[in-house]
């Protein structure tokens, strides 16, 4: 199993760091876009958050314009549209790319090790990460925040 816990990320705000930051805890990582027609699990999310974050749960959203170049803005900009629009509280990085040559190690990690392997498809994919690091699962876009598929695999890493 692939473990993420030193990988380097670089936070919306521009400050250092890596998902080492966030062990122990179980995480969520989320290819985010503003303009897609998926924007409205922006909302689900902040719920996830809310509903599991004082049971060790973390959300991270980095945005991604790789797909239909539906995440045109600075890291300022999304900042705002995502804590405007949607009230988001949980952590948001530095864009990244998710596919192709320069596709950001984090997503070169989550690809290659989750199941199934292989690129990303689209905005809003979601990869589980639990307590220790290790990716545990994978979901579809269409795999909505609020979904018992989703929820359910939550819980069973929080209670691990």
């Amino acid at each position: 199993m692939a473990n993420v816990s030193d990988i380097a990320v670089k936070t919306i705000d521009g400050v250092d760091t890596t998902l080492g930051a966030y062990a122990g805890k179980v995480a969520l990582i989320v290819n985010l876009a503003s303009k897609c027609g998926y924007t409205k699990q922006y909302s689900g999310l902040e719920e996830l958050y809310q509903k599991y974050k004082d049971q060790g749960f973390v959300l991270l959203g980095f945005p991604c314009n790789d797909y239909g170049a539906q995440e045109p803005g600075t890291n300022e900009e999304i900042k705002k549209f995502a804590t405007e629009n949607y009230g988001a509280t949980f952590d948001l990085f530095d864009k990244v790319h998710a596919k192709g040559a320069g596709q950001h190690p984090l997503y070169a990690t989550l690809t290659s090790n989750a199941d199934p392997t292989g690129d990303v498809a689209w905005n809003f994919e979601k990869f589980l990460i639990s307590k220790t690091s290790e990716i545990v699962g994978r979901f579809g876009s269409g795999v909505t925040p609020e979904s018992a598929e989703l929820t359910g695999a939550i819980e069973k890493q929080l209670a691990a």
